[in-house]
């Protein structure tokens, strides 16, 4: 019998298999041209690494709906991919015959064997396979979002002072999804931009979308960024926010209610080229460790990762710099010579010394622009 932890968890590093469900909805007549852009699709994915089977379903009940299902060994193959160049070049063919799409991503928890493989105790079929998770993790109803993108150098007190002064959207999405807390931090010219959304991200992300305070903004950020985008072209304006996604890799929080007085902070780790995925799964065991010590001033912690961008979203109690190993995340062990090796070393250097650890958090740390929350609505 499994049994739930009583911490909020979620991990890619748990090292259990991935089940990715993409439900697509086709235009009418379309049919003839996504079977031949799937089979394309099908014939490069299945060389990326990580990636086991995928299956092509169709609705019985609604041809025009599809269902595609993948199977990877862990989640961090499939995030590296997804959020890869290679990917938004394999998939925009798609876009021409999909009228909408839903992905799902789910890691697998148990397996059963068919009628022929019994247990002999039991009678009941055995569960199967490997890379399977022991135990479900406890959520809190909240999916986390964030997008990261950078603005032209010089432009950051304009950029800055546009996201901290927009009109909120309208929180509550429908009677089942709210936005629950934005916030806006900046690295140099890298813009971070985290949501909370209590209920269906998907339509949370179109109803802010479709905000009228939300594309004036948008629109008023546009001749700041480096990458451009026209918002008015759908393909533009898919590729920009595909680019920017940036997903959660871990998140630990202890249960029960948000203790009050917590300060929020994110710290911006820029990774070796390569060692993004090894230096977030760093941090991520660092956290996992201190989760259950009742004297962690660290209530929360979110980590955020695609490629070598690394962020970490903190809720703490007290200053920052009051513990810098901790809030870094390499207290304790051999982690900070780990860190220091995974980071740009034209930037960090060697964390030798107490001094050179909180200044290598100094220089993490972003900068609040503005966290907005949406109160309880009971």
């Amino acid at each position: 019998m499994t049994t739930v932890s009583e911490r909020i968890s979620q991990s890619a590093f748990d090292g259990s298999r991935l089940r990715v469900v993409l439900l697509l909805d086709l235009y009418d007549g379309a049919q003839k041209e996504f079977l031949e852009v799937y089979e394309r699709l099908r014939s490069q994915v299945s060389s990326v690494p990580g990636h086991i089977s995928d299956e092509l379903c169709q609705s019985i009940e609604n041809p025009s709906q599809w269902l595609i299902t993948s199977e990877w060994e862990s989640a961090s193959p499939f995030l590296a991919w997804v959020s890869s160049e290679e990917h938004v070049k394999t998939v925009q063919p798609l876009h021409g015959c999909v009228r909408d799409t839903r992905s799902l991503r789910f890691s697998v928890l148990q397996e059963t064997a068919g009628q022929g493989s019994k247990s002999p105790a039991t009678g009941v079929p055995d569960t199967i396979g490997g890379g399977l998770r022991a135990a479900p993790r406890r959520g809190d109803g909240v999916v986390r979002h964030a997008l990261t993108f950078t603005v032209k150098p010089g432009s950051e007190a304009a950029v800055a002072e546009l996201l901290a002064g927009y009109t909120s959207p309208r929180a509550r999405v429908d009677e089942n999804t709210l936005l629950r807390r934005s916030s806006v931090f900046m690295h140099g010219n890298r813009v971070v931009r985290a949501m909370e959304v209590e209920g269906d991200l998907v339509a949370a992300l179109r109803h802010v979308a479709l905000q009228p305070e939300v594309r004036a903004l948008e629109e008023a950020i546009n001749p700041y960024l480096e990458q451009d985008r026209d918002l008015a072209d759908p393909d533009s304006a898919r590729v920009f926010f595909t680019r920017a996604a940036l997903p959660v890799v871990h998140r630990v929080a202890a249960g029960g209610d948000e203790p009050e007085g917590l300060g929020r902070h994110a710290l911006f780790y820029p990774a070796k080229k390569g060692c993004g995925t090894a230096l977030a799964r760093l941090l991520a065991g660092q956290d996992e460790a201190a989760a259950d010590d009742p004297a962690n001033p660290i209530a929360g912690s979110t980590i955020f990762q695609r490629d070598d961008i690394v962020v970490r979203l903190l809720d703490m109690r007290g200053p920052i710099d009051a513990r810098p190993a901790l809030a870094l995340g390499i207290e304790g062990g051999h982690k900070a010579a780990v860190l220091a090796r995974l980071l740009d070393e034209a930037k960090d250097g060697v964390l030798a010394s107490d001094e050179e650890v909180a200044r290598c958090l100094g220089r993490s740390a972003m900068r609040l622009i503005t966290d907005r929350r949406t109160p309880d609505p009971s």
